[in-house]
């Protein structure tokens, strides 16, 4: 399934353009825009996203970036700052096992790539505000082109969900103070995550997350859970 519309800008390579996106299926104009504008980076790219749990062919397209030398950050939510975690203190719901399996996800992520890490190549960012959640979703590459979106980055907006976005083109970096000031508020709340053991891990858990984390191990429904959330 997939659904676009038409639309005609009249901007050339080398003016500042913006241009509206919408998508819907694996196939669609804004995934493989997304795909293909990732490789683009000449020296950076930077993604945010609310939960760690990008789709396999972006996965690849990171870790191809920085076998090419090109540094990557990632600000991605604290699992507490996720819209579906659950106090400690609070009743347990099974959906508030949803924010551990994200932290997995990243957790898993780093360990593979901890070398790049090392290297400061590879920039890992955890957003934590107090008690407010962490939801934005985006795309810098370089100083040329912004992505903002709707899209989670994840398997189900690649997928199944109808995402729309915004591509900027800046070619001759006429948005850089702005594109900066925006960065630089977004990474206040944040702190790099320096080894992948700075994140918890299974054992470290509430016992009813751990209990039913473990659980859909033993049947193998974590990775379903993974391509649908």
């Amino acid at each position: 399934m997939d659904a676009s519309y038409h639309f005609q800008g009249d901007a050339n390579d080398e003016q500042l353009s913006v241009t509206p996106l919408v998508g819907l299926g694996k196939s669609s104009l804004l995934n493989k825009t997304i795909f293909h504008l990732m490789p683009c980076a000449e020296h950076k790219l930077t993604i945010c996203t609310p939960y760690f749990n990008l789709p396999a062919v972006l996965v690849r397209n990171i870790i191809q970036l920085l076998r090419d030398g090109k540094k990557v950050e990632i600000i991605v939510g604290d699992k507490t700052a996720n819209d579906f975690y659950i106090p400690e203190d609070e009743p347990f719901k099974i959906i508030g096992a949803l924010p551990y399996l994200y932290e997995i996800n990243l957790r898993r992520f780093l360990s593979r790539l901890q070398y790049y890490v090392n290297t400061d190549q590879l920039v890992v960012r955890l957003w934590k505000d107090d008690d407010n959640t962490y939801h934005l979703k985006g795309m810098w590459v370089d100083d040329k082109w912004m992505l903002l979106t709707g899209n989670n980055l994840n398997p189900r907006a690649w997928r199944l969900d109808l995402e729309n976005a915004i591509l900027i083109h800046d070619p001759k970096q006429e948005l850089t103070p702005q594109r900066e000031k925006e960065l630089e508020l977004i990474r206040t709340h944040t702190t790099i995550v320096k080894h992948y053991r700075d994140l918890q891990s299974i054992a470290d858990y509430p016992i009813k997350v751990r209990k039913l984390i473990r659980r859909l191990r033993r049947i193998r429904i974590d990775r379903l859970i993974s391509r649908i959330l």
